[in-house]
């Protein structure tokens, strides 16, 4: 017989939710995670979603009036972002032809619901119509194309859209530029065209780069600074830095919160807002009592970090429903990487999340404070 170890108990007794998260102890009322992430001093806590009837959602139509009651018509989310709808492939399918629809279903629906909307992603080397990837590019023609993209795009969105993923993932791990044909042709060029002609487009819309395996120091996070100084040199506008937060519940340490921390003040203090923008924690399946609560240490520590860094401004999920979630198809042997099961119950990561929220995360270290003692006492 094998008996669990003590680390294992531990792990699992803290997967229990705590009867207070989320209560409104003068009404008894549980409240959502976006009414949380506000009295914490967020902007928004959102989920983001995608077409109904496309991609991962195919096939499972019966779960949409559930879904929808959640997604739009709860306090949970007060933020999304279109998960495919704005990206190269489907917005210019070819060239010069531009096609909103899919970027419209989620864009209308967070007007309708008055949701905040992030706009995702208008410079990115992966699903691009398969004309950018074959044509013959010369700089100049490039240049063109680019400038025509972001105009039109951000154009179309213009004055709806709180922010704008400009330019995604534009690094490889070790903090060198991506090697993408956008980078081959144009180099570094590429980056500060695409900011400077966002911005003319859509002055008001907060414009971000956008990248993963940003959540702890290291040498990706010192190339990301490069990116900010860099379009700082040359006087071009850069507002946000967005950390994808892809994670893996099973890397996780105790010491994460400290390390997020650090790297959101260090982005804070170049000037730049900072934001969670893609979050997940995926882990290995079939799930159990033990990654679950892992999973949980990591939603807190990650969301908690944010919470106490004032430049963090909100977290996006990236969506909240787990049949939903692109990790499976990614990552075989991985999944249930959100905060709601297949069933609609909620993860034990959700009340990590609303133990950040209502304060109850600290840094392992003794300097520093939350931001929301003070608004939650006011």
């Amino acid at each position: 017989m094998h008996l669990p170890s003590a680390a294992s108990l531990l792990l699992a007794a803290a997967s229990l939710p705590l009867a207070s998260a989320g209560k409104d102890h003068g009404h008894g009322k549980k409240q959502g995670l976006d009414t949380l992430a506000k009295k914490a001093g967020l902007k928004y806590f959102g989920s983001a979603t995608d077409s109904p009837g496309q991609r991962e959602r195919a096939g499972l139509e019966a779960s949409y009036a559930k879904y929808d009651e959640i997604m739009w018509k709860s306090d949970e989310f007060g933020s999304t972002t279109p998960t495919n709808g704005q990206k190269w492939l489907f917005v210019e399918p070819q060239p010069g032809l531009f096609n909103y629809t899919e970027g419209e279903i989620v864009a209308s629906k967070a007007k309708k619901h008055g949701k905040h909307l992030r706009c995702h992603a208008l410079v990115w080397h992966s699903q691009l119509a398969p004309w950018v990837e074959t044509t013959e590019w010369t700089k100049e023609s490039l240049r063109a194309a680019i400038v025509r993209h972001v105009t039109k795009v951000a154009g179309h969105w213009k004055g709806r859209c709180y922010a704008w993923d400009v330019v995604n993932e534009a690094l490889n791990e070790d903090g060198t530029w991506r090697e993408s044909f956008f980078y081959k042709v144009l180099g570094e060029e590429y980056i500060t065209l695409a900011f400077k002609t966002a911005a003319k487009v859509d002055p008001h819309a907060k414009l971000y780069y956008n990248d993963y395996n940003l959540e702890l120091p290291g040498a990706k996070v010192e190339g990301a600074k490069r990116i900010v100084k860099m379009l700082q040199k040359q006087r071009v506008k850069i507002d946000g830095m967005g950390l994808q937060a892809h994670l893996v519940a099973e890397r996780g340490t105790p010491e994460d919160i400290d390390k997020h921390i650090e790297v959101m003040r260090g982005f804070g203090k170049l000037g730049v807002e900072v934001a969670l923008t893609e979050l997940d924690v995926r882990l290995q399946t079939p799930y159990n009592a033990t990654n679950l609560a892992l999973q949980k240490r990591s939603y807190k520590a990650i969301v908690g970090a944010c919470v106490q860094v004032k430049e963090c401004i909100g977290v996006t999920i990236w969506d909240f429903y787990d049949p939903f979630s692109w990790v499976p198809y990614v990552f075989p042997g991985e999944g249930a990487p959100l905060l709601w099961f297949e069933d609609f119950s909620k993860h034990p990561a959700y009340d990590g999340v609303a133990e950040a929220l209502t304060n109850k995360t600290r840094r392992t270290s003794s300097k520093g404070g939350p931001r929301s003692m003070r608004l939650l006492r006011d």
